[in-house]
């Protein structure tokens, strides 16, 4: 509780949570806060504007817009959490093996995690979805892939300094294995600072999963997505932009609501790294 009273001190922190709590919430009652099915189609009413009825109006087969957005949100959360948690735990394995193990392993990994890293992210989602075909299970493979290198090497560099602390020291010479030292003397110590990294990376992983449906690779219609609105909205912009606005609109709140979130929390948890102001 003393910690969520000092990140709501902060007005960033604040308006932060206020913008995650308004999506989190807009994604789990969607059904019950929208009484248009997202996917029923209705060719009479096409382009509609906003009003009462239709909140965001129309798409260009009649289906609600608000309808779409909300349902949307289930998708790029659901993703953004299964992908980060996926990516966590796998960068923390094999950041851990490679700070803890021998040299050669480590140049070894090291070689691995550059060699994805070098990958642009549309290349890396050309290649599987020519392997899996568009679906969510592209998306999340390519977030898996994109994500794990970067947790690996923080927690590789935390992990090399530690190798060297007394208490490290200490719990080898008392025949300690080094499942023990990795988990219970090496990674409570690392992995505060990577679960902050993580909650200011979810809006890149909507962002990825949100463009990678604008192109096509993503989610397959009719199943709503921010990214697909978007496209749809596109096509028709200078005569209906509010396609485009409920599209672009709940992917600007996201990336807003958990960058100044994530920003937060490392004010309140990590001192060091406080912005200077």
């Amino acid at each position: 509780m003393r910690s969520l009273r000092r990140i709501l001190s902060e007005p960033l922190g604040a308006f932060g949570i206020a913008l995650v709590v308004l999506m989190v919430g807009g994604a789990i009652f969607a059904d019950q806060l929208s009484a248009f099915d997202p996917t029923r189609i209705s060719p009479r009413d096409r382009f509609l504007p906003p009003s009462a009825e239709h909140l965001l109006g129309t798409d260009q087969l009649g289906r609600d817009l608000f309808s779409r957005v909300l349902h949307g949100g289930r998708i790029a959360l659901s993703v953004a959490q299964f992908s980060t948690a996926v990516s966590l735990v796998v960068g923390i394995m094999l950041g851990l093996i490679a700070g803890y193990g021998p040299r050669w392993l480590d140049n070894l990994m090291l070689l691995l995690f550059d060699s994805i890293k070098s990958f642009p992210t549309v290349m890396l989602a050309l290649a599987l979805v020519t392997l899996f075909g568009p679906s969510l299970t592209s998306v999340v493979i390519v977030v898996v892939l994109v994500n794990i290198p970067g947790y690996a090497r923080i927690i590789r560099t935390q992990t090399l300094t530690l190798k060297a602390a007394e208490f490290v020291t200490a719990a080898q010479s008392m025949g300690a294995s080094t499942a023990r030292i990795l988990r219970f003397h090496i990674m409570p110590n690392v992995i505060g600072p990577l679960l902050i990294l993580a909650s200011m990376d979810i809006p890149v992983v909507i962002a990825i999963e949100a463009g990678m449906s604008f192109l096509g690779l993503g989610v397959r219609p009719p199943t709503p997505s921010w990214g697909a609105i978007l496209n749809d909205g596109f096509t028709a912009i200078r005569d209906t932009p509010w396609i485009a606005v409920a599209g672009g609109l709940p992917i600007i709140l996201t990336t807003l609501g958990f960058t100044f979130l994530g920003e937060t929390l490392r004010d309140v948890f990590d001192p060091r790294l406080k912005r200077r102001g």
